[in-house]
């Protein structure tokens, strides 16, 4: 008997002793689970982050800024502005409290080791705000096209191309750059920048396979 308690007051001790499980991150990535409707014409960039923080504030985590993942081009005498550049220096997390990535280095593939590495921004992990995952190749639609408007390094584009249907403004002329949440397809296997759509209507941006979707990341974390 006695045995019996010793080693039961040693199994408690032991357990006793085990670090507590950490708690779960709150989310601070996602990709919307609706665009606003109208194409590539998010409304500007001020329209996208209320979207994102639209959509984050029914997600019960409106308590947090959030800002959309896009860039913009130099345009009437404003500078461009990086997406990259909007989104603080992470870490950064889903709906589910897996790491999308620790900073910026990793998420952007800055060093060849890193970008060997890479982020898990993949189909598994690019979940919506609800928790859910996107549609992506060989499911019906494909909505894996993701509006960023960005170079791969999350950067805007220099040259005279459109690549942000006018600053997310246009739901007609222009195109916008995209990636694909589940890094299947295209040229390369970037989340965040693979080819141009379309076109800037909604029509357009179902035809090569989006929905106009974009990424939301919170700078607070």
């Amino acid at each position: 008997m006695k045995s019996l308690i010793v080693t039961a007051l040693t199994t408690a001790a032991a357990v006793a002793q085990q670090p507590a499980a950490a708690p779960k991150q709150p989310m601070s990535f996602f990709v919307t689970s609706v665009g606003p409707g109208d194409g590539a014409n998010l409304g500007g960039l001020a329209s996208a982050d209320a979207h994102c923080q639209k959509l984050a504030e029914a997600a019960g985590a409106g308590n947090r800024t959030w800002r959309a993942y896009l860039s913009v081009s130099a345009a009437d005498g404003k500078p461009a502005v990086n997406a990259r550049d909007r989104i603080g220096n992470g870490p950064w997390f889903n709906a589910k409290g897996t790491r999308i990535a620790q900073g910026q280095a990793d998420l952007h593939g800055d060093t060849l080791d890193l970008a060997r590495l890479g982020n898990t921004v993949q189909r598994v992990n690019a979940l919506t705000e609800k928790g859910e995952p996107v549609k992506g190749a060989g499911d019906s639609p494909n909505q894996h096209d993701i509006l960023t408007g960005s170079r791969p390094d999350g950067m805007a584009y220099t040259d005279a191309a459109d690549h942000t249907c006018k600053n997310w403004t246009s739901n007609g002329e222009g195109t916008a750059q995209v990636g694909h949440h589940d890094r299947t397809g295209g040229p390369n296997t970037s989340w965040n920048s693979v080819h141009p759509s379309r076109g800037c209507s909604q029509a357009s941006l179902v035809s090569t396979g989006g929905a106009g979707l974009f990424y939301c990341f919170s700078p607070g974390n």
